[in-house]
């Protein structure tokens, strides 16, 4: 059968069967991922392998997407935090949109309900970059508007937390 590649969202599997070991070992690997096996398995009261192997399986299973170094956009001349609500004409200009996954700035691509079609979140050297990439964004054929917020401070940044919820 063929696949569907005219769909907008992506496909969802159902959520990964986690242990209670699971989840602690995602919280150690969230805060630190550099971690040992050894390390890991000291603190889980777990052999390095029996680690190696959770881990093994979480990627398998799409637990852990990636293991990657959190960057300071400010320390690497990015200071600006923006998020970009973008109006469109229809749902089918989404796909049009997609191409800007390209462009470092993009850090995020959501798309969300409400007043706007998608949500965007980048981040630039300053207004000016900010405004070349709205203007971009503006050429895409589709495109209705957009609303900018720009973040003066950040208190809370992090990925979903491993903690089961009640």
């Amino acid at each position: 059968m063929k696949e569907d590649t005219n769909r907008i969202r992506p496909k969802h599997a159902p959520p990964a069967r986690l242990d209670d070991k699971d989840r602690t070992l995602l919280g150690l690997l969230a805060e630190d991922s550099t971690r040992s096996y050894a390390e890991l398995g000291n603190l889980l009261n777990l052999s390095p392998p029996a680690v190696h192997e959770r881990v093994k399986r979480l990627r398998q299973d799409g637990v852990i997407k990636a293991n990657v170094a959190i960057l300071n956009g400010a320390k690497i001349g990015r200071p600006l935090l923006t998020f970009v609500h973008v109006d469109t004409t229809s749902w089918a200009v989404t796909r049009h949109l997609l191409v800007l996954k390209e462009l470092p700035e993009v850090e995020e691509i959501h798309t969300v309900t409400g007043e706007s079609a998608m949500l965007l979140k980048v981040r630039t050297r300053d207004t000016q970059a900010l405004e070349d990439l709205l203007e971009r964004i503006h050429s895409i054929e589709g495109f209705k508007g957009t609303r900018s917020y720009i973040a003066l401070s950040t208190y809370l940044e992090r990925g979903p937390s491993p903690v089961a919820s009640e």
